[in-house]
């Protein structure tokens, strides 16, 4: 028997191969364009490959935990690509290095320049992570991957009020936590 529109589901949560190439064959578009959209600031193809190969590699793992329709198996695996990638982004984030390129292009800064600039974008990260998980994917989404308000509304499934209110609450904790770093307060 060999999976369809009918029995993918089902076929996938035995485990049985044929389930996850029906997957790949009809889904990887729709992963492809999440993956890409999280991911293509950082310009690194082979990290979107990586991260499409793990998402599948999730569906196969997770699939027994999966109840529903094949509506709600599209919606599925989108959320599991999309935090899929989000992590994905924020692991490459953290190992962003310096070329000799990229120091060239600020050679008129100073040392102490560079250091503050480096000691501002860990402390701005150390910040960050204080905030609610939601919180902190609305804050990359908007500031980092620089989507816009209505397009974050749908991929977390909020309203436009709420991720005005969360950006609104998040930057007052992330200025309130800011002044007591500054003041020799721990992070």
């Amino acid at each position: 028997m060999k999976s369809n529109e009918n029995n993918f589901i089902q076929r996938l949560q035995r485990q049985k191969e044929d389930a996850i190439e029906y997957i790949i064959d009809h889904y990887l578009p729709l992963i492809k364009g999440v993956s890409y959209k999280v991911l293509s600031p950082l310009g690194n193809d082979g990290l979107i490959e990586e991260c499409i190969n793990d998402i599948f590699l999730s569906i196969w793992n997770h699939s027994r935990k999966f109840h529903g329709d094949s509506a709600d198996f599209k919606k599925w695996i989108c959320a599991i690509a999309k935090f899929k990638a989000i992590d994905y982004y924020r692991k490459a984030s953290r190992k962003v290095e310096f070329t000799s390129d990229g120091l060239e292009l600020h050679a008129e800064r100073s040392a102490e320049d560079e250091l503050i600039m480096r000691e501002d974008k860990t402390e701005l990260i150390k910040l960050i992570n204080l905030l609610e998980p939601v919180d902190r994917d609305i804050f990359i989404m908007k500031f980092f991957l620089g989507l816009k308000t209505g397009e974050i509304s749908t991929k977390l499934g909020l309203t436009t009020a709420s991720i005005d209110n969360r950006i609104y609450r998040g930057k007052k904790k992330l200025n309130h936590e800011a002044a007591n770093f500054s003041l020799g307060g721990s992070v």
